[in-house]
């Protein structure tokens, strides 16, 4: 097949004997800790029209954990303070908290061609704190197109880059530097553009 490889196979059982770990482990703590792949999550308490996909989340009595699959090899993504992964872990908390008294929110991110796996803890309560103070008020702005534009890091994952007007000023003002002589540019200014080089491309 065109879309299945031995590394492919080699990085999905090493998520899959990942997963398994992580449930042998709540079982320590848990007789009977349920198992759920692929779900959907919904977050739009937060995020007007906000949902995801988890794909795996394991629930032991207090704990949520939610687990990440990443293939890509380009970009290692952390867990810790994941904005995808705290929201994804919003929309668990909203589904399960009912049926479960959830203290504890662990995420992991499992990305086998970096061979990297990231974890971090953090309390529901902070979690739902940051939903309500931080990440509430800055959708509704966003989703009824208020607010500024801040171009930075992330807008290499935004659909929107290639016609958003604050990453164009950002870009243009870079140019500048094409006008000046090498010889006069300094370290400060050579380290800005061979930050943004490749946005300005």
């Amino acid at each position: 097949s065109d879309y299945n490889s031995d590394e492919m196979e080699e990085c999905t059982d090493s998520y899959a004997e990942y997963v398994m770990e992580q449930y042998e482990e709540a079982k320590k703590s848990c007789k009977d800790p349920i198992i759920l792949i692929e779900q959907r999550l919904d977050f739009s308490c937060y995020v007007p029209d906000g949902f995801g996909t988890g794909d795996c989340i394991i629930i032991s009595d207090d704990t949520l954990h939610i687990i990440d699959f990443k293939y890509g090899l380009g970009i290692l993504v952390e867990s810790e303070e994941n904005p995808q992964m705290m929201l994804y872990a919003l929309g668990a908390l909203k589904a399960y908290q009912m049926l479960y008294n959830i203290h504890t929110i662990k995420m992991s991110i499992v990305q086998p061609r970096l061979d990297s796996i990231s974890e971090w803890e953090i309390k529901s309560e902070e979690l739902l704190k940051w939903g309500d103070e931080f990440v509430k008020p800055r959708a509704e702005k966003a989703f009824k197109g208020e607010g500024d534009c801040v171009p930075g890091e992330h807008c290499r994952f935004c659909r929107a880059k290639a016609i958003c007007r604050a990453r164009a000023v950002t870009n243009l003002d870079l140019a500048k530097y094409a006008f000046a002589e090498p010889a006069t540019l300094s370290n400060t200014e050579i380290g800005e553009i061979l930050q943004q080089a490749q946005d300005l491309e």
